[in-house]
């Protein structure tokens, strides 16, 4: 039961990640270097706060490569998020991470059960009908972009599986991943296109959805295998195009619609009877 709550939990804040971004970028409300600088600043900071107050010594204290790819896909995935809507975004996210950590479970041995295969069939089977060439494609150079996020995504995932102490990893990883961000994308930044609703919403993205978000995934990671952790984090795109439809005005298409069908379903079947 707390694997699944942590699950469900850290699965609604990569959701809230996508609408925030896409919230701010989509409105101008600020540019994608600025947002990311921000998202990574406050979720180091909060989670700074976080460890300080806890009162006892962290176990761990992140690393460089959890580090880079963490910012990778930061910097990735808000760029993207200029070019394509939240619910596209998020499949194509997720589309990779899957592919990333089924794949390196497989090469680590994990076997998975014909009944894993199915399910990961039909989840990939979504994906590539929304990536069918068509009027309601999305655009190449996000969706290039979305999949090096989730490449790296799935990079970061991976290593938490390891984590003894998910709130001092994910302080340290988001602190080295907030300078590692910041070299990147400083001499990017518009500092006049940024408002305060789109420093507002980068914050509440870095400060919850990602810094808390975060160490609750690594607090699940554990406890899951690399290629159920994959699948599980499908669903999202479901969430995340309900959210968009709702908080952001976004059509659904129907491409959209049949492509999430299938990859709930295949996330449906990938779980015990007893828990679906």
């Amino acid at each position: 039961m707390r694997t699944a709550l942590l699950t469900a939990a850290a699965l609604i804040g990569f959701a809230a990640n996508s609408l925030l971004t896409r919230g701010a970028l989509g409105h101008d409300w600020s540019d994608a270097p600025a947002f990311t600088i921000i998202r990574l600043a406050t979720g180091a900071a909060t989670l700074a706060l976080l460890v300080r107050a806890r009162h006892t010594p962290s176990a761990e204290h992140g690393r460089w490569m959890s580090a880079l790819a963490l910012a990778g896909y930061a910097v990735a995935f808000t760029l993207a998020y200029t070019r394509i809507g939240a619910g596209i975004g998020a499949l194509l996210l997720f589309g990779a991470v899957q592919v990333t950590m089924i794949s390196t479970g497989l090469l680590r041995g994990e076997r998975p059960l014909g009944r894993d295969w199915l399910s990961v069939a039909l989840a990939s089977a979504g994906l590539v009908w929304l990536t069918l060439p068509g009027t309601t494609a999305p655009n190449i150079t996000g969706a290039l972009l979305m999949l090096a996020a989730g490449a790296c995504w799935g990079a970061y995932s991976l290593a938490g599986r390891t984590s003894g102490d998910p709130l001092a990893a994910t302080s340290g990883n988001f602190w080295r991943a907030t300078l590692l961000g910041t070299a990147a994308l400083a001499f990017l930044v518009d500092t006049s296109s940024l408002t305060w609703r789109g420093a507002l919403l980068a914050a509440v993205s870095g400060s919850l959805a990602s810094g808390v978000g975060y160490t609750l995934w690594y607090a699940a990671l554990p406890s899951l295998s690399a290629w159920r952790a994959a699948l599980l984090q499908l669903s999202v795109p479901v969430i995340t195009a309900l959210g968009a439809s709702f908080l952001l005005a976004e059509a659904i298409p129907s491409r959209l619609l049949v492509a999430g069908v299938l990859v709930f379903a295949g996330v449906l079947l990938s779980l015990p009877s007893g828990r679906r």
